[in-house]
């Protein structure tokens, strides 16, 4: 990942136009270091609406994105159950892949991807990308300067309801691939990588209300799908160097608490905007005070695709991007061991590991045009 690749503007292009297609495109169509050149879905009259929304040259299926000459990443949207098949087919076309998350559904599947992009000197990238945004840049930039003293513990909660009340396909986020820990434990555990290192151990215990879930909105609304994964998880994580954390995921709560991310030191607690996000305040307390003082976000507060576009630059510039498949496999990783620790009841060591990659600059700013044609 050392040797520069083209010039100007990276052509891009998205398979998959579905929901989370529309925040990517609002995003990437007004980056001018990224060019937009084709979309593809199974469901090609659905990638036809959304390029004649945003006036993307070319549309069809996965072969009108695969095969085109000017695709240099495949922004990977399909399903989770799809998500190895698709990046894979487009490793095998000779481009750079940037996926949704998870990064797959099982290590063998993820770790043979990551295999076979490394063989092709092709890069990977996966969302969650929000740990680039200026929330949880700022926060990492106060942690790194010291003004909570050593880290040393974290608490993450994540509670709602549940999704199938605002989605109106929701079934596919309570099967394998997804439920509270894989769909939303990736922001949160992403973030605390960031913070500690790579997740060494885990244990958890994990439940399910219901059996059966009912849409509540869209088309289908008053259809019943089946529940296949816990929807509540309680876990306890350590880290590689002795620090550790509690984090809850839940679809079961009717209180709904969202990033809620704290960090303790030895000097003082920061409180983290939400993970989910790409911006808000910090908080921090230090030690002998009662009192919280609010500290603003500094930098860019661009939404889904600003990792893409980190990616594409590193491309350009021969440099390792942030937002890497490596660490995407590590929270993958993490969450199969949390699983297994559910399923067994005992400790579970996660086996793979992660770098915590360099915190981006204050004025890092994504509607720059910094790659010259």
């Amino acid at each position: 990942m050392s040797t520069p690749l083209g010039s100007g503007p990276v052509g891009v292009g998205i398979i998959g136009a579905g929901v989370i297609s529309k925040q990517y495109l609002d995003n990437l169509t007004s980056f001018p270091d990224v060019r937009v050149v084709a979309i593809g879905d199974l469901f090609e009259e659905a990638a036809a609406t959304r390029a004649n929304e945003y006036g993307i040259p070319v549309h069809g299926g996965i072969d009108a994105v695969l095969g085109h000459p000017e695709v240099e990443i495949v922004i990977n949207l399909t399903i989770p159950a799809a998500h190895v098949e698709v990046a894979t087919q487009a490793v095998n076309a000779g481009k750079h892949v940037w996926s949704e998350k998870p990064f797959s559904l099982d290590r063998e599947s993820g770790l043979g991807l990551l295999k076979a992009a490394d063989a092709a000197g092709l890069r990977l990238g996966c969302a969650p990308d929000t740990f680039l945004g200026a929330g949880l840049q700022t926060a990492r930039r106060m942690i790194e300067r010291g003004d909570i003293g050593t880290p040393l513990t974290a608490l993450t909660l994540m509670q709602s309801p549940g999704p199938e009340s605002w989605h109106p396909n929701p079934a596919f986020l309570f099967q394998d691939g997804a439920g509270p820990l894989f769909d939303i434990g990736p922001y949160y555990l992403t973030t605390l990588v960031q913070t500690f290192g790579s997740i060494r151990k885990v244990a958890a215990f994990g439940s399910k209300s219901r059996e059966t879930r009912v849409i509540g909105s869209g088309p289908k609304a008053g259809e019943t799908f089946d529940v296949t994964v816990p929807t509540h998880v309680s876990s306890i994580l350590e880290f590689e160097n002795g620090e550790s954390a509690q984090s809850i995921f839940s679809f079961d709560s009717p209180l709904k608490r969202a990033g809620f991310v704290e960090i303790t030191g030895s000097e003082a607690t920061i409180a983290l905007p939400d993970p989910n996000n790409f911006d808000g305040d910090i908080r921090i307390c230090a030690l002998g005070s009662d009192d919280w003082t609010t500290v603003p976000s500094i930098g860019s507060t661009a939404s889904r695709g600003a990792g893409v576009l980190e990616m594409a630059r590193a491309i350009r510039e021969g440099r390792p991007h942030r937002a890497q498949g490596e660490l995407a496999f590590h929270i993958l990783d993490t969450m199969a061991s949390i699983a297994e620790s559910i399923d067994n009841r005992a400790f579970v060591d996660v086996e793979s590991s992660a770098a915590q990659v360099p915190a981006l600059p204050e004025d890092w700013d994504p509607t720059a045009a910094t790659l010259s044609a």
